[in-house]
């Protein structure tokens, strides 16, 4: 049998021992109406009825009376009735306003001229009590003792009822050291009501954290058992710290140098722990803080095992920091200049917490490793080393070369003939850094000469025209200088009108002995064959003309 059956039935026990056996019992509620029935058949030479209660003492008190002849109503002067009575014509007696003290034993009367008739009857009052209340409850309950939990507090009730302690449902059953339950009761003078008190002390365990606590009193009433149950209670359970977790905070999902971070100490108690021991890489003392310890502008040398503890300098934590670096070096860095074909010496190393790579550009380009040795002009611009963790928010590192290959200028000088036969082009290509200013002349009158606007090969080099129409043989000569050097170089030109009026007058002489020798030839052959005196007439006139003619042509050809 649980506790709670048990309860039920002692109740119910003490309710039936309350009504007695072989009597008529009425039961009324507080403060309602009572109504008291005789009991007992009227009878047709009734002279009247009264009604009376016994005190405990055994004596009678009358407290009405009615006249079955004169239909007439008396109420005796009993203070505690005074305005309560009322008597029907069946002789029912009701009483108002029912108090605890009207729970008496009353005795119906009915009188005939023969005979007095009595029947008892027992009047219970109940009253159900108001609903319980859990009051003086603990602020926490601590783990490992023995903790007050509260005071259950059902008020007013009649009769005394009994108080039963929950947990989560389940009725808490005394255990020594463990669950600890006292009951009283208090009963106002006044009234004659009863208020009942019953104090819980538990052993709490951590199963305990949300666990609903509650009361509930069993009281009868006229129509049997009823049960209240109070509001649950839940406690903060405090229990001490078993383990101990240290967390790095940051803004950031990986630490680089200069950042801030904070350590987190948390133990696992109840409350938990407000100050730890925060122990730095290579550091035996700890540091005393509250659960958070702040380190701002960290540095590479931070890098390392932190630890936290509690006071006692058990249960120890630890986590591993990493503070990322990265730094690149250069050299040589800034400006630097080199003569053309000489080689320079650069290196690009970078130091970082993991390893890097480096990426080269050259005026913002990517180019392939570039190399610094047998330098020309193309050479020239601004390197840019660079390395990265991209990982470590985009840590990133970049240093400039701006490299300036210089020379001294060198000239080249050619010439062509145009298409006209009479004018000349002067082609010269120049390269040096500084980029070399130059000036061509034509040696014996030392004027410049006009040349097109220069055109750029190449890195360094650059190349213009000159064009000239000489009537005579000219020499040209070209200068380059910049503040390095100066470097001269110098073209014959022959004069375009001489040349070609002499290879015409040569063609012409030729052509004519070409044309004499044909013909003299011919004349021969036919002197030969021919006999006759007109023939030879004809012939004498024929050579007189040919001759003629052969001598204006050589006349010609010595002109």
């Amino acid at each position: 049998m649980t506790a709670s059956s048990f309860l039920a039935v002692c109740v119910l026990c003490a309710a039936i021992l309350r009504t007695g056996f072989g009597l008529h019992t009425v039961s009324a509620i507080y403060g309602e109406t009572i109504n008291i029935p005789c009991g007992q058949d009227i009878t047709q030479d009734l002279l009247f009825g009264k009604w009376k209660y016994e005190k405990q003492d055994g004596t009678a008190v009358f407290v009405a009376s009615r006249s079955e002849a004169k239909k007439t109503f008396n109420f005796d002067d009993v203070p505690e009735y005074h305005g309560r009575l009322n008597l029907s014509e069946n002789y029912t007696l009701s009483i108002s306003n029912a108090r605890i003290s009207d729970e008496k034993r009353f005795v119906c009367m009915l009188i005939t001229a023969e005979n007095v008739f009595e029947v008892p009857i027992i009047v219970k009052v109940f009253k159900p009590p108001s609903k319980p209340e859990i009051i003086s409850q603990a602020t926490f309950l601590e783990t490992g003792k023995l903790n007050l939990v509260g005071d259950c507090v059902a008020k007013d009730s009649y009769p005394d009822g009994n108080i039963t302690w929950y947990r989560n449902g389940q009725v808490l059953l005394p255990v020594d050291g463990v669950v600890n339950v006292d009951w009283w009761k208090e009963k106002n003078p006044t009234s004659g009501l009863l208020s009942m008190r019953s104090t819980l002390q538990y052993m709490s365990t951590k199963e305990d954290i949300e666990a609903q606590f509650s009361c509930a009193v069993t009281y009868y009433m006229p129509d049997g058992l009823a049960t209240m149950d109070s509001d649950p209670a839940v406690f903060d359970i405090y229990y001490p710290t078993e383990k101990v977790t240290i967390h790095v905070q940051s803004t950031k999902k990986t630490i680089k140098e200069g950042d801030n971070i904070t350590l987190k100490c948390i133990g696992n108690g109840n409350p938990p722990p407000e100050e730890f021991l925060f122990y730095l890489p290579g550091q035996e003392e700890g540091i005393r803080s509250s659960s958070a310890y702040h380190i701002t502008d960290i540095k590479r040398n931070a890098t390392g095992d932190y630890k936290c503890s509690l006071l006692n300098k058990i249960m120890i934590a630890s986590t591993m920091v990493t503070v990322h670096y990265l730094d690149l070096s250069l050299t040589p860095t800034g400006d630097v200049t080199i003569q053309v074909g000489d080689s320079l010496s650069v290196s690009c190393i970078p130091s970082a917490s993991k390893n890097v790579s480096v990426t080269w550009m050259k005026n913002k380009k990517i180019p392939a490793q570039p190399s610094f040795t047998n330098l020309q002009y193309r050479d020239s611009g601004v390197y840019e080393c660079e390395t990265s963790l991209m990982e470590v928010d985009g840590l990133r590192r970049k240093k400039t070369l701006r490299l300036t290959v210089e020379g001294k200028p060198r000239i080249k000088l050619s010439k062509k003939t145009n298409a006209d036969g009479r004018s000349k082009t002067i082609l010269y290509e120049v390269d040096g850094f500084p980029k070399p200013e130059v000036q061509c002349v034509r040696l014996g009158n030392d004027l410049y000469l006009n040349k097109t606007e220069e055109t750029m090969l190449s890195n360094g080099k650059y190349s213009a025209k000159i064009i000239i129409s000489p009537e005579e043989n000219v020499t040209i000569i070209c200068s380059a200088e910049n503040k390095l050097g100066r470097e001269s170089h110098s073209l014959n030109v022959s004069a375009s009108d001489n040349n070609d009026h002499a290879k015409l007058i040569v063609g012409i002489v030729v052509g004519l002995l070409l044309a004499a020798l044909v013909a003299g030839l011919a004349y021969w052959i036919y002197i030969k064959k021919s006999g006759s005196a007109s023939k030879h007439v004809g012939k004498e006139l024929g050579n007189t003309e040919e001759n003629k003619k052969l001598e204006e042509n050589n006349h010609k050809s010595e002109a």
